[in-house]
């Protein structure tokens, strides 16, 4: 009798927790995010390219051919076995080397080989044919972001970085998701024209991440030292998202990639407002800053860099060490925290920074040592910086 109330109740404490599961789950309802991720998505994201569609019908072209012959393989065993079984009196037939038999298995998979073999080359030469491109632009991989420079093409010169949304991150660490977009909004998108061939190179910093985009049909590996290149042409207009797809460390699953196709007008528009945007921001390397002015231009770049890790409080949290009250922020010898920032920390989770310019590092460490219950009133300067990178 105990026995039983016992597994009585334990299924009871299942039925609750399933429940309380369930309203969990409905209560984080999501819709489908156009050019991203759909609810119970089963099947390959809509195609925005070309490229992506005959991906797309080369996949349910292979998969005809793979149903074709595992009912033909498995129709033809069990029919054999079913037939011919002992209770029916079947006598195995005795034979052996049939010629028709062997030319049979020998032609048939010859035949399907260059079945699949005609269309699938025909659509991996055009995955890697990166020549007139309309837009050339590189994408690097850092450690936990994108770094975006437009090479060649309407926009040259322009480069900026594109990370994670704070407000994602914050939602993450309190564990309390919200949004359609949820780790896949980022501060600043890659924008790109309609009907344009983009060329991305792609490299990176430290270690190898992915590039992918999959409606797209994109998916190029950013390895260090070297240079790989993929391509697309989107022909609808809109929001595309993506991931790094190459397992990169422990902030791998905050490292989202959004690309936003604007009509070409809206693409100059674009273009004209961050060369204007550029040249304000751009900073002479000579200038001599306040600290009132380095802790205020630093601040902004910490909201938009570190504050994802080192949160806006700067206590850090588990590997991610505290920046309030830090030895080395602290420490008169500012040379410390710089070459750290300059060049990050190994077998941490603190990256290289190298990417921001002169006054923006001189900014950030300015702020950081200025700021929450740090007040030690060293500044670095820009020139500081420059001279470190030496």
């Amino acid at each position: 009798m105990k026995t039983m109330k016992a597994l009585w109740l334990m299924w009871k404490r299942v039925g609750i927790g399933f429940c309380a599961a369930f309203a969990t789950t409905a209560a984080l309802a999501v819709n489908d995010l156009p050019g991203g991720p759909a609810v119970n998505q089963l099947d390959l994201a809509p195609a925005a390219t070309r490229i992506a569609a005959e991906q797309q019908w080369l996949h349910y072209f292979m998969l005809v051919i793979c149903m074709v012959i595992f009912v033909g393989v498995f129709g033809v065993m069990f029919y054999s076995i079913f037939k011919h079984r002992k209770s029916k009196g079947a006598v195995a037939a005795n034979f052996h080397e049939s010629t028709l038999v062997e030319i049979v298995w020998t032609v048939v998979p010859f035949i399907l080989v260059i079945l699949m073999a005609l269309p699938a080359t025909k659509v991996v030469v055009a995955m890697k044919d990166t020549s007139a491109a309309d837009l050339t632009i590189k994408a690097t991989g850092i450690q936990w972001k994108w770094g975006y420079d437009y090479l060649k093409g309407e926009g040259e010169g322009i480069g900026f970085l594109s990370t994670l949304d704070v407000t994602q991150r914050e939602m993450s660490d309190a564990g309390k998701p919200s949004g359609d977009d949820y780790l896949l909004k980022v501060d600043n998108p890659l924008v790109v024209p309609v009907n344009k061939k983009i060329r991305i190179i792609t490299t990176a910093s430290d270690v190898i991440h992915a590039w992918m985009v999959p409606a797209f049909g994109v998916k190029q590996d950013a390895i260090p030292g070297f240079v790989r290149d993929t391509w697309f042409r989107a022909e609808k207009v809109g929001n595309y998202y993506g991931q790094c797809a190459e397992l990169c460390g422990k902030e791998h699953a905050y490292m989202p990639i959004h690309v936003k196709v604007l009509s070409a007008e809206d693409y100059t528009l674009w273009v004209e407002g961050k060369k204007k945007a550029t040249a304000v921001l751009a900073d002479d390397p000579s200038k001599v800053w306040t600290l009132a002015d380095l802790t205020a231009r630093g601040e902004k770049v910490y909201n938009a860099n570190c504050a994802a890790c080192h949160q806006a409080n700067g206590k850090g949290g588990g590997p991610i060490k505290a920046l309030d009250a830090s030895p080395i922020v602290l420490d008169a010898d500012k040379n410390k925290q710089l070459q750290i920032v300059l060049h990050g920390q190994p077998n941490t989770a603190m990256p290289s920074w190298k990417q921001l310019s002169d006054t923006e590092l001189a900014a950030v460490i300015t702020f950081t040592k200025n700021h929450w219950s740090n007040a030690t009133g060293q500044l670095v300067q820009p020139t500081e910086v420059a001279a470190a990178r030496k």
